[in-house]
């Protein structure tokens, strides 16, 4: 992959120099992958919500304006980065994510009608391969960004996750889609994808209790990206994906802003 450089107004973008398929000279528009945070921000039943702590705002005596902000926030909520450490040891924390697995060819496999009577479905192998006979083999070196539909619930937690419980309790009363375990090993082992991304909670599916699909991706160094926003306003296929996530030291993950650039 060359270097990206980006010129533009408003929403129009004009790539330099980009990946390897996409012509130079041809034009990008741009969409925003991330929820917003604030106090309605959604984070697991066990973890403290955000939280913005004004400091400063106002006039000041020197004739100036002034705003400052502090925030809190759990590593894994809202749009967020899951670094392979989070399930696997030994394996990259945060600040050791390549750029190469964090900026790259996208495409989006959408499985939003089979989980319309199923709030635990499981993303497998076969959605997987109905997609490539549709769009061809995943590309190399893909983010893969699975639509379950369950962006649309953003960010009413009981719609979202299946409860709106806290803690333990909360835990055990997940109920949303996620990626099946043999079908991330099927992507770790058949196909050399850089990266994961879903619009719900977690990559493994609210009821599981073991998180394998963590565990099978992580094992290869596979980062993931959960919470992920507006999937449904992407095609299958013909974008590119920047995901840049707090660049936090030894972190486990962190608050993501992902965006996409729609090749037009």
């Amino acid at each position: 992959m060359r270097t990206v450089a980006i010129f533009g107004f408003m929403s129009m973008f004009l790539i330099v120099s980009c990946q390897d398929n996409v012509p130079p000279g041809s034009q990008e528009t741009l969409v925003d992958l991330t929820h917003s945070f604030d106090t309605t921000t959604i984070y697991w039943p066990t973890a403290e919500g955000f939280q913005l702590h004004e400091d400063a705002k106002g006039w000041q005596e020197a004739g100036y304006y002034y705003e400052s902000n502090s925030f809190e926030s759990a590593e894994h909520g809202g749009t967020h980065l899951d670094a392979p450490i989070h399930f696997a040891e030994g394996k990259w924390a945060n600040h050791e994510i390549p750029l190469e697995r964090l900026v790259g060819h996208g495409i989006v496999v959408d499985v939003s009608e089979k989980v319309t009577d199923d709030r635990d479905y499981q993303i497998s192998v076969s959605d997987f391969e109905e997609w490539e006979a549709v769009n061809g083999q995943i590309p190399e070196g893909a983010i893969v960004l699975l639509r379950t539909g369950f962006g649309r619930y953003w960010p009413d937690r009981n719609q979202y996750l299946g409860t709106d419980l806290r803690g333990a309790e909360g835990v055990s009363q997940l109920h949303f889609p996620g990626l099946a375990p043999e079908a991330a090993k099927w992507l770790r082992d058949a196909r050399s994808i850089s990266a994961v991304g879903i619009d719900t909670a977690s990559i493994d599916y609210g009821q599981s209790n073991d998180y394998v699909s963590h565990q099978e991706l992580f094992a290869d160094n596979i980062p993931v990206f959960e919470n992920v926003a507006n999937l449904e306003a992407l095609p299958a296929n013909g974008f590119t994906i920047v995901a840049l996530p707090m660049k936090i030291y030894g972190g486990s993950g962190g608050p993501l802003r992902i965006i996409a650039m729609v090749h037009n």
